[in-house]
């Protein structure tokens, strides 16, 4: 078959598998479905979660995806508590299992509160409500008869005033108010409180309870500033009696959970193994009485994400990323070996919760097939118990598998290969290689589908997707996510370019059909691509992308852990290094269309960031476009935003990769008709409703 021959036939292939029922189109991605929170309940006989209901596009007003209420017993015989336009979360069973609380603000309330809602029956009742601030989180005592909160100081009425009246000069940085913590009685308030907050230095950011009910597990960072999160966060222990700090863990690095054990005499903590250590994954254990800590599972090559203490032994239970796999295993603190209770190919899993008598855990997980669901473990057995997206049995998927290969100079990387849907073995496909932000973040071989993210749905248009893990990527230990510092855009971005050649050399892909796209640390490499490495990619898609290495320190608010777990130096040490190292530096070599899309809030990265990327492609002549979404940060979190993405980033792709077009496509997307349409079909709706109930 001659090469336009294999082209038309591809296209038409796409064009068929795009507008088919059978398989998964961009307009299913906005109406999946996923499990959030996920409880199991004392007895371990039923599992309390939440679960996204996502907005109605062109009719629905702008934001988030909803969450709801539900409760399922163990054979996934499900009931609604709360549903409907709501927003509900952080979930916690009563000891005595009759009540679910939560946290939620509904219409016409101006602050986050605690409520409850009686398992057996009833209306959902308000706990707590503090005067003037939202709660942001909450813990009860082991007896019930406590809870601790975290909550922002109340504001001051007088400084709104004074923004009516123009005073708004901010002073950057500066005035942060800390998170506080707060532990009252456990018991129905009618009112707003006002309660005193603990005596706690810095910003407090998370507690947890000691079985006893007597001490707090207490994180603090020095203010409210993300790099402090990031590189200055500890853990300390607080007696409640005498509200003094007894001991601060020591930890240096960024850090994660802590927990006490049932007995009250360890602690266990998800930490990094040194302030260079650019992910948190390494377990420790700490004594309570010494604060002596170790190295739980030294050398240990994945990264622990989750922990759960047995409530009637010594047993630590804990979830880790293996490679692109998840585990669940437990572990003794006289031993530094573990034993898996669900191995890795199972699901990707999060979200440990154990019941009472430690026989039943749950955790929610996604796999190839589906995104988050619940799921209940009883000795090895792991079952599902929730169905959130029925459709999706009736959709065909595209073959997934996890590959390693070598790169150039002998490491060890792979990713995720999602193949075209209708794969033929002998003919080749364009490719759309999506690359993980952080880096210190990874692939895992489950769900890969997302409003960003092209997966099956990619697969269904006809492209292979591959989701690269390159050399920096966490899930294989700290030596390995430490191999990309000290060399921005240098071997992790040339990885791209091997693992590229390799799916080049198996016969599935089109060298020069090979688009790219990434957020983030992703955006930088989809920039680096269309610049640098211009020569390997036809199409690329930038999204809150890095362009200028220099500027970036200066407008992040993440300074200190760019130096401290990526760069390794400051930009004054080697100007020049840093300037080579930006894709702007590139950008007068570029062939790569490059269409540029950011969040124009976005803290991280600034959305200047990508306004020198396409002014300085434009004044060159490349082709480039610039999207901005208001009021979206580090990624698009509202319906509407992220839905607009997804058709564009489809769009230039399908342009310059299975159309074959060398002009940009059009700048405007018809949301006008498909509002109107929207709006027949509800009129049509309607009248038809009207006209049953003449009847």
């Amino acid at each position: 078959m001659s090469k336009l021959k294999s082209l038309v036939a591809l296209v038409s292939l796409a064009s068929v598998s795009a507008f088919a029922n059978n398989v998964i189109t961009i307009d299913d991605i906005a109406n999946i479905k996923s499990i959030r929170d996920s409880v199991i309940s004392p007895s371990g006989d039923y599992v309390a979660y939440t679960r996204s209901l996502p907005r109605e596009l062109y009719v629905d007003k702008h934001g988030a995806n909803y969450s709801e209420l539900f409760i399922s017993d163990a054979k996934g015989n499900e009931r609604a508590f709360i549903s409907g336009k709501v927003n509900v979360g952080a979930l916690e069973w009563s000891a005595d299992g009759k009540y679910v609380y939560f946290l939620a603000k509904f219409k016409d309330e101006k602050f986050t509160q605690l409520y409850r809602i009686p398992v057996d029956g009833g209306e959902r009742q308000k706990v707590l409500a503090l005067k003037e601030s939202s709660i942001s989180r909450y813990d009860i005592s082991p007896n019930a008869k406590q809870v601790a909160l975290l909550a922002m100081p109340a504001k001051d009425k007088s400084e709104k005033k004074l923004k009516d009246l123009g005073f708004k000069a901010e002073v950057y940085e500066m005035g942060l108010e800390n998170k506080q913590l707060f532990v009252t009685d456990l018991a129905l308030q009618d009112k707003a409180v006002v309660l005193d907050a603990l005596n706690i230095a810095g910003f407090v950011s998370d507690m947890n309870w000691s079985a006893d009910n007597k001490q707090l597990l207490v994180k603090t960072q020095p203010t409210a500033l993300i790099d402090d999160s990031y590189t200055k966060a500890q853990w300390h222990v607080m007696n409640l009696a005498q509200q003094q700090v007894t001991m601060s863990i020591a930890t240096e690095g960024k850090l994660g959970n802590a927990e006490f054990s049932y007995n009250g005499q360890h602690i266990a903590v998800i930490g990094a193994q040194d302030k260079h250590d650019p992910a948190t994954g390494r377990l420790y254990l700490a004594d309570v009485k010494t604060g002596a800590i170790k190295d739980w599972l030294p050398n240990f090559a994945g990264h622990v994400s989750d922990i759960q203490w047995s409530h009637k032994s010594n047993t630590l239970n804990f979830i880790a990323q293996v490679g692109t796999e998840s585990i669940i295993a437990n572990i003794k603190p006289n031993s530094n070996s573990y034993k898996t209770q669900v191995k890795a190919g199972q699901i990707i899993a999060s979200t440990l919760s154990i019941s009472n008598s430690d026989k039943t855990l749950s955790v929610k997980g996604h796999t190839a097939k589906h995104p988050n669901e619940s799921f209940l473990i009883r000795g090895k057995k792991l079952t599902k118990i929730t169905n959130s997206n029925p459709w999706l049995e009736n959709k065909r998927f595209a073959k997934q598998e996890s590959i390693t290969i070598k790169a150039r100079d002998g490491v060890d990387v792979g990713g995720i290969l999602v193949y075209p849907l209708d794969y033929q073995a002998g003919q080749r496909y364009p490719l759309i290689m999506q690359v993980h932000g952080g880096p210190e973040s990874h692939e895992k071989n489950g769900w890969v589908t997302a409003y960003s993210k092209p997966g099956q749905m990619g697969a269904a248009r006809g492209y292979a997707v591959f989701y690269p893990n390159y050399r920096g990527s966490t899930g294989k230990g700290v030596e390995y996510s430490k191999l990309g510092q000290n060399d921005y855009a240098g071997a992790e971005f040339d990885d791209l370019v091997d693992m590229k050649q390799h799916l080049v050399e198996m016969g599935l892909v089109d060298s020069k059909r090979v688009g790219i796209t990434g957020g983030s640390y992703g955006g930088y490499a989809s920039a680096w691509a269309a610049t640098k490495l211009t020569e390997h990619f036809a199409a690329s898609v930038m999204f809150v992308g890095i362009s200028n290495q220099l500027s970036k320190f200066g407008t992040t608010d993440i300074s200190n852990e760019m130096h401290l777990v990526h760069a390794r130096s400051y930009p004054w040490d080697k100007w020049q290094y840093y300037l080579e190292r930006s894709p702007i530096y590139w950008a007068h070599q570029s062939k790569t269309p490059l269409l540029i899309m950011h969040g124009k809030d976005d803290p991280r990265v600034h959305p200047a960031q990508s306004m020198e990327m396409y002014r300085y492609m434009k004044v060159q002549g490349k082709d480039v476009r610039l999207v901005y979404y208001p009021g979206e940060g580090h990624g698009n979190r509202k319906a509407a935003a992220q839905y607009d993405y997804s058709l564009r980033l489809m769009r230039w792709m399908d342009n310059y990769l299975i159309d074959g077009n060398k002009e940009m496509p059009d700048y405007k997307l018809d949301h006008k008709a498909k509002l109107k349409a929207k709006t027949a079909e509800a009129k049509k709706a309607q009248e038809s409703e009207e006209s049953e109930s003449d009847k």
